[in-house]
């Protein structure tokens, strides 16, 4: 799951994107309103978490300009400001929920985690062979018991499963695993998948994921599962 921050404090902004990690969010941090339109325009993210008091110009106007732009992700404004005008102007330019600072960070996960259901035509939960994926909680269940993956495992699994049958290419998913400032190391890649395809298939998922060389990988049932 990847988030874009756009925060012109950067302690905190650094902060943030760490505490997400541990979460399993992959947040890109920005710090001023031009770079978060350059951002969405190259990246398509999840969700938007975007701070009002940014350096170069009114975060409202940059959430206009994200919309207009052609962003459909759910934006949520994290802010100082707590005036019911500011939050009435939020809303209406485009923002989906609204954050006053100082917050506890169980709150803005809670909220995240909200957003992302709202926005799932599937609830959060996707469903392929016997797997089920909640986007919101990051559970992963397998004919209906949970098993433990670690964030990368969970991150592959996850881009994978929004297109079940279909190629994903190694660069779509070192983009899914690894925020800017993070060093990527896309031959891990295959360590990753290998240890996701094992621990699917020790669970009688019913799946498998095919490498397909020069191209990428694609989840598809099993042989057994399809029939």
């Amino acid at each position: 799951m990847r988030l874009l921050l756009v925060e012109d404090d950067l302690e905190l902004a650094n902060g943030l994107v760490h505490t997400l990690a541990q979460s399993n969010y992959a947040a890109d941090a920005v710090h001023t309103g031009r770079d978060a339109v350059a951002a969405c325009a190259t990246m398509p993210y999840q969700l938007v978490i975007l701070d009002l008091g940014l350096p170069d110009e009114d975060g409202i106007e940059t959430l206009r300009r994200l919309r207009q732009q052609g962003l459909t992700a759910p934006v949520l404004i994290l802010t100082a400001r707590d005036d019911l005008k500011d939050r009435i102007l939020g809303l209406d330019a485009g923002g989906d929920d609204y954050l006053s600072k100082p917050f506890a960070f169980g709150e803005l996960e809670a909220r995240i985690r909200a957003l992302l259901r709202r926005g799932s035509s599937l609830g959060g939960v996707r469903c392929f062979g016997g797997i089920e994926f909640d986007s919101t909680t990051r559970a992963v269940m397998i004919n209906g018991g949970e098993i433990t993956l670690t964030a990368r495992e969970l991150a592959v699994l996850e881009i994978l499963m929004l297109r079940p049958g279909r190629v994903v290419s190694k660069q779509q998913l070192v983009e899914s695993l690894y925020t800017w400032e993070s060093e990527a190391n896309p031959s891990a890649i295959e360590v990753f998948v290998s240890r996701l395809r094992r621990k699917l298939d020790d669970a009688g998922a019913g799946v498998g994921i095919r490498v397909l060389r020069g191209l990428g990988y694609r989840l598809e049932l099993a042989p057994h599962a399809a029939e």
